[in-house]
């Protein structure tokens, strides 16, 4: 085969805030043939986007490209003009960010936004790109591909844009598609769906791919060839089958064993007692005006009851959409209930926080899905820990720090982190601070709402792990709110699958394999396999899929 693209001995630089130069990209070389799908996979700040964007000639601020060669179809990506570089974005290369949301105006219809590169380039005219996007529709699996173009972006959902940002990258027939994470954000029935469009497109039109990833499942249904990256170094490059069934390198090994899921054990080692920690029964909720009958105009939960024993552990899962969330949001009192009890500890709570106690409040945390919004930027590690510490506790300066060097020592983080900002941790550290703040409070639950969504795989199993610790020394239960079922069956005792709002399903971690709603075996049966051949022999019943599926 043909190489398209070659990356030879590639640097780059990164400018610290002292101005001292750091090399992130250490002598990375690999190639990619015409039609090849090569997936870029590591933990974060291994260099995996850092080195998808160097295919076009990118940097990000602060960085630079100080060493190698990038070749695609026969250009050097580096010593291009500014102006030869545009020429080959959008129509040579193209990019499918992680967010496809941030990527699309709002205020523009759809198909302005898929066609607009067409008209920069002048690559063809507008009936013809028109034609062109609406065949990309159809062959992305998009509903209603003759008229979706017509919407506008938060009139589609979430998998809808993210295979129409693909449809904006491919629509002016590119050799290189890079895809920077794009089914993270998503549940796993909709990346399904994803990825099937992903793969059909490209092996149909023969375009080469670069699938940069943290997650070895997804991975293995789309990529031909992995590059294991770690410290801006390659650590493996092998086909997919040789990766997954033989790895050689000790980092693979890991990042292999971080992805199976540990058997829920013994993180669960309190006795119940006779009465539950918590429960609730017949919740209501939702958003918008209130309506005559008392309830809001959206109902996002619907008549939920469900109980957490004490040290036990609660799932709750499902796709977006399905109340996740707006449930955790309930209980926490962050949103008022319109109808239903909420009872902890034998006391039954005030429907929102303002009917609560400050004890009450204190008992019950939540733990939220992005560290980044949820940490202010602005104040130190410190500063953070101390205002649970003087609220719920009325600390002194000295109780305060003894208090937050205990807590950075409960969630494995360096007491010298204590005078950073958030933006100058990792995402795995800026999470175990977020979590720390809630051990601050010294509650009996703790309410977890997506918090390894944006992990890499080796950094979620670590947190997964100090989770399960802390519950042993604290006597901690924990809900537990996830799409991703490998977490949840990893931590919890029980697991309640949610759709439309409703709870239809309770089940055990030990029956996950034998559900018994309709909809909780469409949920299973779409988790991604280690096993390259698993997308291709998925078969799912089309009337449950069309049943569940449906936009």
């Amino acid at each position: 085969m043909v190489n398209l693209v070659e990356i030879r001995d590639l640097k780059v630089e990164a400018t610290t805030d002292s101005g001292r130069r750091v090399e992130i990209i250490n002598g990375v070389s690999f190639d990619i043939a015409e039609g090849e799908i090569v997936a870029l996979i590591g933990e974060s700040g291994s260099g995996k986007t850092t080195i998808a964007l160097t295919l076009m000639g990118h940097a990000r601020p602060g960085c630079r490209i100080s060493g190698g060669s990038v070749s695609v179809a026969g250009k050097d990506m580096v010593t291009l003009s500014e102006k030869q570089r545009a020429r080959v974005r959008g129509t040579e290369v193209t990019y499918v960010p992680q967010s496809a949301a941030a990527a699309f105006n709002p205020a523009t219809t759809i198909m302005d936004q898929v066609i607009e590169v067409t008209r920069i380039h002048g690559i063809m005219s507008s009936d013809e790109a028109r034609a062109r996007a609406v065949d990309l529709f159809r062959a992305l699996s998009l509903p209603e591909p003759e008229t979706i173009g017509r919407r506008y972006p938060h009139q589609v959902s979430g998998g809808q844009l993210q295979r129409l940002s693909a449809a904006m990258a491919l629509i002016g027939d590119p050799k290189l598609v890079i895809f920077d994470e794009p089914t993270t954000a998503l549940d796993v029935t909709t990346q399904i769906e994803v990825l099937r469009a992903f793969k059909s497109v490209m092996k149909k039109g023969g375009i080469a791919g670069v699938y940069v990833s943290h997650d070895l499942a997804v991975v293995a249904q789309i990529a031909d060839r992995i590059v294991v990256l770690k410290g801006g170094e390659t650590k493996e490059i092998g086909t997919t089958e040789e990766i997954l069934n033989g790895a050689k390198h000790p980092y693979t090994r890991e990042l292999l064993a971080a992805f199976e899921p540990k058997p829920r054990g013994a993180a669960g080692a309190a006795e119940s007692g006779p009465a539950p920690l918590l429960e609730i029964e017949n919740l209501i909720a939702g958003y918008g005006q209130v309506q005559a009958d008392g309830l809001p105009l959206v109902r996002a939960v619907e008549h939920v009851s469900l109980k957490v024993e004490k040290g036990r552990n609660l799932g709750i899962i499902g796709e977006s959409g399905c109340g996740k969330s707006t449930l955790a949001r309930t209980i926490a009192g962050i949103l008022p209930a319109a109808v239903g009890k909420i009872v902890f500890d034998g006391k039954e709570l005030g429907r929102s926080a303002r009917e609560r106690s400050r004890d009450e409040l204190r008992e019950m945390q939540i733990v939220f899905q992005y560290a980044d919004t949820a940490l202010n930027p602005a104040k130190s590690v410190e500063d953070i820990l101390a205002r649970p510490l003087t609220f719920y506790h009325g600390m002194n300066a000295k109780a305060r720090s003894a208090r937050i060097d205990e807590l950075l020592d409960m969630v494995r983080l360096p007491r010298n982190l204590r005078h950073r900002r958030p933006g100058e941790l990792s995402g795995g550290q800026k999470q175990r601070v977020n979590f720390a703040r809630a051990l601050a409070a010294d509650p009996k639950l703790i309410l977890c709402d997506e918090i390894t969504s944006a992990l890499d795989t080796v950094v979620a199993a670590a947190v997964i792990d100090l989770l399960k610790e802390l519950q042993r020394e604290l006597g901690l239960s924990y809900i537990f709110i996830s799409h991703d079922l490998s977490v949840v069956e990893s931590i919890c005792d029980e697991i309640v699958v949610m759709y439309g709002g409703r709870k239809v399903e309770e089940i055990s971690p030990a029956k996950i394999k034998t559900p018994e709603h309709p909809y909780s075996q469409l949920l299973f049966s779409s988790v991604p396999r280690l096993d390259p051949t698993w997308l291709d022999g998925l078969e799912q019943d089309p009337e449950l899929v069309r049943a569940y599926r449906q936009r």
